[in-house]
């Protein structure tokens, strides 16, 4: 900050430095003036003009300071009081600019808050007639048509509820109920929400679970092993889908293993990242959006996801619940 003063006043100091020169000088070619006196009243002139630079700095650095240590948020208590005109000048800008963030700020949050609302009543409302043509495919008597509709009946249900998850989860903290859940009875039921489209594609389930009561949110957990299994079963092929869980150093751990093609090595890093899909296939209906929000829940649930895939082999997905004291922080939100 210092150098920035003298750069700043360098100006000033090089006309004070010209007129002391230009006194020397004058007192050097002209004999008639002493040179000693001169020279003594610059050097007390020098002296004054270093403690007058000093006061000045300290009095103008300190609004420049907190202006610099400011974190540009919308909080203006950190900045110094204004002193000189061309400080309060600077000081009312911003004050003015920031009010108008916070304006902007508040009228788009509002918009936010209020299309989220309308998106997610809108979902809601999807969902009844979605039920009730649920209801009419399954009375349907030709096998082949039924298999078929039920299957896009089921890409639009899941869709709509990742929709409906993704616009949640913004506020899921102020959503979590933790408690003890049956971990095979929430399996088999999104196995069960899925049994039409493991039909078609020939695809069956192997669970083995030693460990079959977890503590976690039954709706945000339900969503991330819907995930899970829906990116299993969508790139299976007349394969099994093991879903294994044991305990491992007092948390436990929870599998799930397709014979799937996989996934590529330079894939693996970034398959959580918003957005991504895959390098090496072309997935026209994926949204890259899955996964996505399956990471997020896992982490304000505090269990860790890791995945292990090779090409042409299948994928590993494992999840890693806390231990029951882990949650003491969580439930005291």
């Amino acid at each position: 900050m210092v150098k920035k003063f003298l750069i700043e006043r360098r100006s000033w100091i090089l006309l004070f430095l010209l007129i002391q020169f230009l006194f020397l000088f004058i007192a050097y070619i002209d004999l008639s003036i002493p040179f000693a006196p001169v020279l003594y009243i610059v050097f007390l002139s020098l002296i004054i003009f270093i403690v007058f630079l000093t006061v000045r700095y300290n009095k103008e650095a300190a609004f420049y300071k907190a202006l610099q240590e400011w974190e540009n948020s919308l909080d203006l208590s950190g900045i110094t009081d204004a002193h000189s005109p061309f400080e309060k000048i600077v000081a009312e800008s911003i004050l003015e600019q920031t009010k108008n963030l916070k304006r902007t700020a508040t009228e788009n949050h509002l918009t936010l808050e209020q299309e989220r609302d309308d998106l997610l009543s809108w979902i809601h409302e999807v969902k009844t007639p979605l039920t009730a043509m649920h209801l009419m495919i399954e009375r349907l008597e030709d096998e082949k048509m039924k298999a078929q509709l039920t299957y896009e009946w089921l890409r639009i249900h899941l869709l709509l509820d990742q929709q409906l998850h993704e616009k949640r989860i913004s506020f899921i903290e102020n959503d979590l109920h933790i408690e003890k859940i049956n971990l095979q009875t929430l399996i088999f039921k999104e196995i069960k929400n899925l049994q039409s489209w493991c039909i078609q594609k020939g695809i069956g389930f192997e669970v083995d679970l030693e460990t079959e009561e977890i503590l976690s949110d039954e709706k945000w957990l339900a969503f991330i092993l819907r995930q899970l299994l829906t990116n299993a079963v969508k790139y299976s092929e007349s394969s099994d889908i093991v879903i294994q869980s044991k305990v491992d150093f007092a948390h436990t751990v929870l599998e799930v293993k397709d014979f799937g093609r996989g996934i590529d090595a330079k894939d693996l890093p970034r398959i959580f990242d918003k957005g991504f899909t895959s390098t090496t296939h072309l997935d026209q209906a994926a949204t890259g959006m899955g996964l996505y929000l399956a990471k997020k829940a896992a982490t304000s649930l505090l269990i860790r996801i890791q995945v292990s895939s090779k090409p042409g082999t299948g994928t590993t997905f494992i999840l890693t619940f806390p231990k029951s004291n882990d949650f003491v922080n969580l439930t005291s939100m």
